[in-house]
């Protein structure tokens, strides 16, 4: 079933001009119902904003031009109990990101499309370029007095180059809100200087700048000397949404890891290791380490290389409700942002979102990360947790044994990590960079 068209009411310029509601437009290339977890960020700004006083519409593609997604139906009926509303928009050179959108898989377009992308990605050009002129015309209609701040989330980075574009015509000051570095780390292969100066010239004419962690917000800052206008706002968890989940009855004990791996710094060998350790120690208690993501093959590999494969289950993708209901049920749940010891900004300053809902439904955390790092300044703040680096393979079977046995679970306070009191640091950055005279007019 495809989206139902999004357009603006006609609005009275003298009406739109006493409103005490802010106007947001939010720029999300994902989005639900798109099964990823920047739709979980997403969906979470335009919610919550939406309850703190701002009228919040978000431009993003059309359902059908999505591979994954997940809920259609629930994703349509929370935009209208929330009064969210959305501009859905077409999308071209769909072929530079075809696990994400439909696109052809064989013959020849299959194989030009591998050629464009591979150019695109030698010169720092995002899969996602494409959608730039057709959301651009999807907000043909917009007037300046519908909107008083643009809001662009990323990655995809051209989502930035699209703030700016309609920030120029519409006359209105846009925001940007990084859940990953852009050109501060070495991620991207082949990074030009003229994306690194594009990324300077879009920062300079932002109002506010958001980033997800410290150390990635800090480094950012030493590179493009960002100030006061640069702010951090993690990621956090949903209690609504939390409340409704079940946790899943394993019938053992289960180690539980639901994500995506990037070898060679986030891999699951240190966790195979221990727990093959483990399984040699034998001992009366059942247990299994359970996977759950995309990368079946990593884990399936490293397990039979370790000989370790009889303890270890693969259920590949899963609907998030499935994931979450499995890390409730969990007795330990496996966070994992580096095997090194050590690591540069770019790794330090990583903080996988799911940490947040393991936080929020209190499963012991098993996070292995570089001392110091932020996810541990997070975990150990929110929830019980032990943070090992990759090679402290026996600690890591000490703590799993220490588990099996009743071992301690502090619960701490992790309502600061709740969306709901994130959202309000959010709120206040945008309030403050909002026009002068409507900053002003909301104050009041």
């Amino acid at each position: 079933m495809a989206d139902a068209p999004s357009r603006f009411a006609p609005v009275d310029p003298a009406v739109a001009s006493n409103r005490t509601r802010p106007k947001l437009l939010l720029l999300a290339w994902n989005f639900p119902p798109v099964q990823a977890i920047a739709s979980v960020r997403t969906w979470n700004v335009a919610k919550y904003l939406t309850r703190l006083g701002w009228d919040v519409t978000v431009v993003t593609p059309k359902t059908e031009l999505w591979r994954n997604l997940e809920n259609v139906e629930k994703a349509r009926a929370d935009l209208r109990a929330e009064g969210i509303r959305k501009i859905s928009t077409e999308h071209g050179w769909r072929f530079l990101s075809p696990l994400h959108l439909t696109c052809r898989n064989d013959g020849i377009g299959w194989f030009a499309g591998g050629v464009c992308r591979r150019l695109c990605s030698a010169v720092g050009i995002d899969d996602a370029v494409g959608w730039i002129k057709a959301a651009e015309r999807a907000c043909d209609r917009i007037r300046p007095d519908e909107v008083d701040l643009i809001l662009a989330s990323g990655p995809p980075f051209s989502a930035f180059t699209l703030a700016e574009k309609l920030s120029k015509k519409l006359h209105r000051p846009y925001a940007l809100d990084y859940r990953d570095p852009w050109t501060v780390t070495d991620i991207i292969p082949g990074l030009q200087h003229l994306t690194i100066s594009r990324e300077r010239k879009l920062l300079a004419g932002a109002a506010a700048v958001i980033m997800v962690s410290q150390s990635w917000a800090a480094e950012l800052n030493s590179r493009f000397n960002i100030g006061s206008k640069l702010q951090v706002v993690t990621n956090g968890y949903d209690p609504e949404e939390l409340k409704e989940v079940e946790p899943h009855d394993f019938g053992h004990f289960a180690i539980v890891y639901a994500g995506i791996f990037y070898p060679p710094e986030r891999v699951v060998t240190p966790i195979l290791d221990a727990l093959k350790r483990l399984d040699i120690k034998g001992g009366s208690h059942e247990w299994f380490f359970h996977y759950y993501g995309e990368h079946n093959s990593h884990v399936h590999d490293e397990a039979v290389r370790l000989g370790i494969s009889n303890r270890v289950k693969l259920h590949g993708r899963v609907p998030r409700s499935v994931a979450l209901s499995a890390i409730r049920g969990a007795n330990v749940a496996l966070v994992i942002t580096s095997v090194s010891e050590s690591a540069p900004a770019r790794i330090t300053g990583w903080v996988p979102a799911k940490l947040f809902e393991i936080l929020g439904v209190g499963t012991p955390i098993l996070l292995i990360a570089p001392p110091g790092s932020d996810a541990q300044l997070i975990a150990d703040s929110g929830g019980w947790s032990r943070r090992f680096s990759g090679n402290d393979i026996t600690e890591i079977v000490s703590f799993i044994e220490q588990q099996m046995h009743g071992g301690p679970v502090e619960k701490r306070d992790s309502h600061r990590y709740a969306w709901k009191e994130i959202a309000v640091s959010f709120d206040k950055h945008l309030r403050n960079h909002l026009p002068g005279s409507t900053a002003q007019a909301i104050s009041n």
